[in-house]
């Protein structure tokens, strides 16, 4: 039995590793188990940074493809090297996850390599490769994550058949792709594969893509990814995959309402139907904390059914994002320390790094619309953006929501290059509930995109003033 810690984290993703620094801040004494092998969890290691990395690259490779040309700059004979754009998303990871454990000597935060289980109150056991050990602490935070969804009646074989851990490793560009599930993630690694060369097929059970974003913002870039060459078939289900073929795989779809099959065929299957929460032989039993049907665990700000114990991130309930989960981490650290630790849900944004990018934050039209709350909306097009003619970069718009009688901001939702970088400007105008008027009247730097948010604030007040 060690010392007793204040408080031990089991995983160390982006809501472990982020509670763990700022505990060790608050001059707690922290420890922090995570069994991968490296410090960040599935964003840093297979997530969210491998996946811009290969964005990233794949966009330059597209934009000299078709783009230089226009712009005047003449390149020799174009080509993908697979293998060095794999390598350098690699290096991006290890510099970054060493970078993690360097936090955790900085604040003083034991890292501790091994799969970590609740063996009853104020008891942590380690197993390790050296063994077991056990951590004595007052405080247990479980901040394990999540894990793909399976599909049933669907083998991932991370080969041919791959989830988003195996899409971001294939060999080769695929000929043929199809992808399952046309959420966040499906549609950021089917960009990845389409910009390289992939015909890319997307099946999507519901009528839309983009399932719980605004209406108008789903419906454009669908429009946008269809002119891109994504194929879709909405409304319809995936009954299985035939891998009997060596070389062709037969994905066997029918309309999810019903109706006859149909089949395609495919040289690599990515399943995107979501994540789950990782909550299984954590020794929750132990401590008499249970999971809903869906495997969450329940918390009243933070705080489980059990004193002392715990929960932040994918493995509780709310939006499986990294960001959501490094403010609970640290707001979960700073009651912990006593202090008065608080996340606001209602202003957590939501990117998805395609080209171009989608951001949305706070609430959408059809949420409004159901609540009955009136509300007034400003929307402008980059096509009158001066900085996006400019520079070619004409697809999309940003719209923004506010209260009829009030004119708060209520939402956010931008379809555009560098969106994802824009919408912070919004969270920050809701986090002090600003009105609309606020965003119009400030001094915006001009040729920016960033204009356009403005000019969707004035619109608001219906005096826009460049579209």
């Amino acid at each position: 039995m060690s010392e007793t810690y204040d408080v031990v984290i089991i995983g160390g993703g982006p809501g472990g590793y982020n509670c763990a620094i700022r505990a060790g801040q608050l001059g707690l004494k922290v420890a922090c188990v995570e069994m991968r092998g490296k410090l960040g969890g599935t964003c840093l290691n297979v997530g969210c940074i491998p996946s811009k990395a290969l964005l990233h690259a794949s966009e330059m490779y597209e934009a000299a493809r078709t783009e230089f040309a226009g712009m005047g700059i003449e390149t020799g004979e174009l080509s993908i090297n697979l293998e060095q754009m794999m390598s350098q998303k690699s290096d991006a990871v290890d510099g970054l996850t060493k970078g993690v454990e360097f936090l955790f000597k900085k604040n003083k935060v034991d890292y501790i390599r091994g799969k970590g289980r609740i063996a009853g109150a104020g008891k942590v056991v380690v197993e390790g490769e050296d063994g077991e050990q056990e951590l004595a602490t007052r405080n247990i935070v479980i901040a394990t994550g999540s894990e793909v969804t399976p599909l049933p009646g669907v083998e991932i074989d991370e080969t041919r058949v791959v989830s988003s851990t195996g899409a971001l490793d294939l060999e080769k560009v695929p000929g043929k792709l199809v992808l399952i599930g046309a959420g966040v993630i499906g549609l950021e690694l089917g960009s990845v594969w389409r910009r390289l060369g992939a015909e890319v097929t997307v099946v999507e059970y519901l009528d839309r893509i983009l399932p719980g974003m605004d209406g108008e913002l789903a419906k454009t870039a669908q429009r946008t990814f269809a002119k891109q060459g994504f194929d879709f078939h909405l409304g319809t289900k995936v009954t299985g995959v035939d891998t009997s073929d060596d070389t062709t795989l037969k994905v066997t779809v029918e309309p999810a309402a019903g109706g006859d099959a149909q089949t395609l065929e495919a040289d690599t299957v990515i399943v995107c139907i979501g994540r789950r929460p990782y909550t299984d032989g954590l020794g929750l039993e132990t401590v008499g904390v249970e999971t809903d049907a869906r495997g969450f665990i329940p918390n009243d700000h933070f705080q489980t059914s059990s004193e002392n114990v715990w929960v932040i991130g994918d493995c509780t309930h709310g939006p499986m994002l990294a960001h959501k989960a490094e403010d609970e981490g640290v707001a979960c650290a700073e009651r912990i320390a006593g202090k008065a630790g608080h996340v606001n849900y209602g202003i957590i944004p939501g990117v998805v790094y395609t080209s171009p990018e989608i951001a949305s934050v706070g609430k959408t039209e059809d949420e409004l619309k159901a609540e009955g709350r009136k509300y007034k909306k400003g929307k402008f097009p980059f096509q009158a953006n001066s900085r996006a003619r400019t520079n070619h970069t004409t697809d999309g718009f940003v719209k923004i929501l506010a209260d009829a009688e009030t004119d708060e901001i209520l939402g956010a939702h931008m379809i555009g290059v560098n969106v994802g970088e824009m919408i912070s400007e919004v969270c920050l105008a809701m986090e002090f509930r600003a009105a609309s008027e606020d965003v119009a009247r400030t001094c915006h730097p001009h040729p920016t995109l960033s204009e356009a948010v403005r000019q969707a604030a004035m619109g608001v007040e219906g005096w826009t003033m460049q579209a």
